[in-house]
């Protein structure tokens, strides 16, 4: 099978995304009884194939009629309605997809499951999908770029290590999100010797997953792996959902709470925007306390609302809690 590339943009990103698989989202509300049919364990994210994806989203059809799917995007793309999907998205939101590849295929999709709560659970579907491989993989797609940004996945593990290797060759620093809590469960050895490899610069784990990255120690709470976590990064962070963060730069520790008027609606992509808000504070050079702030502005916009793009009325509500904290707003396209 043959990559075609996108054309390329004359300037490189400043933070460059690695996706293996490009991924739609299918997100509804649900009730606990159609989570209780499910296997495995609410709010985590378990791969599934195809067939049982299917079952899922007839079931949830059957249950949710009035509240039909939201579908949005969040590697590879396919030339399929639902690859273009993902490239439209991606312009809408600002994103330069210069770097993304082409290929004949099927494009990965994801359940999202939200609760009465706002918690998600997740069912990804990725075994048919096209993805990136390691060896596709090139210094320039690198060059120019400061930051490379991963997910934890061991099935992607190996372009994983390729892409960190190529970047520490161009001088990026490198992001690692520990994805779910049944990801670092199952595949704690391998996280923890990439992470005791001394490449991650910057660590994000929810408490969820900072339990799990110690579970079986005689410590394994949140400041537990906070400490674990900055051993190994330069820059460590554990979110506590409603109770904020903790994070830690050097011997610098801080505590940051959530902001307090944010009720959450979907959870879903709560992470991902608490982490693009700390990483915008760190490129615009502010304190490990205020990169904490932006990253709590930035996470609490997405859950106002169900799935895991900000709305145009949230990223408002973002600018305004922003302004009021005498933080920098960022120039956001939509």
């Amino acid at each position: 099978m043959v990559a075609e590339a996108l054309p390329k943009s004359p300037e490189a990103p400043l933070v460059l995304g690695l996706q293996p698989a490009a991924l739609i989202d299918n997100v509804a509300p649900v009730d606990w009884s159609l989570l209780d049919q499910i296997p495995g364990d609410r709010g985590g994210s378990v791969p599934v194939q195809k067939d049982e994806l299917e079952r899922i989203l007839k079931e949830v059809n059957t249950h949710v009629s009035a509240t039909p799917f939201k579908k949005m995007a969040g590697g590879s793309v396919t030339n399929t309605v639902r690859g273009q999907l993902f490239v439209s998205n991606m312009g809408f939101s600002g994103v330069s997809i210069s770097r993304l590849r082409k290929k004949k295929g099927s494009t990965a999709q994801c359940v999202c499951l939200v609760d009465d709560s706002g918690n998600r659970t997740m069912r990804p579907c990725l075994s048919s999908a096209v993805k990136i491989q390691a060896d596709e993989l090139n210094k320039e797609d690198f060059t120019g770029s400061k930051w490379l940004v991963l997910r934890y996945a061991v099935l992607n593990l190996e372009v994983i290590q390729a892409a960190i290797r190529i970047a520490k060759q161009e001088g990026l620093s490198v992001s690692l999100d520990l994805a779910s809590f049944e990801m670092v469960r199952n595949y704690r050895s391998e996280l923890r010797q990439l992470l005791e490899s001394g490449n991650i610069d910057l660590c994000f784990a929810n408490e969820d997953e900072a339990a799990e990255l110690l579970r079986g120690g005689q410590e394994a709470g949140p400041e537990a792996a906070l400490e674990f976590l900055s051993r190994h990064c330069r820059w460590a962070v554990v979110t506590l959902g409603s109770n904020g963060c903790i994070a830690k730069h050097d011997k610098e520790v801080v505590q940051v709470p959530a902001i307090g008027e944010t009720l959450a609606t979907d959870a879903t992509g709560a992470g991902d925007l608490f982490a693009s808000g700390f990483l915008y504070g760190l490129i615009k050079g502010l304190s490990l306390e205020e990169c904490c702030k932006v990253g709590s502005c930035s996470g609490g916009s997405v859950i106002r609302a169900l799935g895991g793009e900000v709305t145009p009325e949230n990223w408002q509500w973002m600018h305004k809690q922003l302004q009021l904290k005498d933080l920098p707003v960022p120039d956001i396209r939509n």
